[in-house]
């Protein structure tokens, strides 16, 4: 018994004839475009037309299931973190900056030498 299910981003579904689960990454109504990616990773758009021809079950998230770009996300959020922390750091040296400014060049032993 085919069922139709309208395409949800972030949703599962089990093709029934290919019998093999993808998520729907994607949807883009302006082209009528659905991008979905298999479990092997990859990714497939097909129209709505093609979309309505499937033989779908809704799907849970396979175990052990790791999204490439969630995981590329979290290590762009890491990265900023880190920036942060060098700006931090950043504030560390211009209160060292200030200190230089006391500096007196009179005292130098290396001019001494001269």
């Amino acid at each position: 018994m085919s069922r139709d299910f309208d395409p949800v981003p972030g949703q599962w579904y089990e093709d029934l004839d290919r019998d093999e689960v993808f998520k729907v990454v994607s949807l883009d109504p302006d082209d009528m475009l659905v991008r979905i990616q298999w479990l092997d990773g990859e990714f497939e758009d097909l129209d709505l037309e093609a979309w309505n021809e499937l033989d779908l079950e809704q799907a849970e998230e396979p175990e052990g299931w790791v999204d490439e770009e969630e995981d590329l996300d979290e290590e762009d959020e890491d990265e900023e973190d880190l920036d942060e922390d060098w700006d931090d750091e950043d504030e560390d040296d211009e209160d060292w900056d200030d200190e230089e400014e006391d500096y007196d060049d009179e005292d130098d032993e290396y001019r001494d030498r001269e």
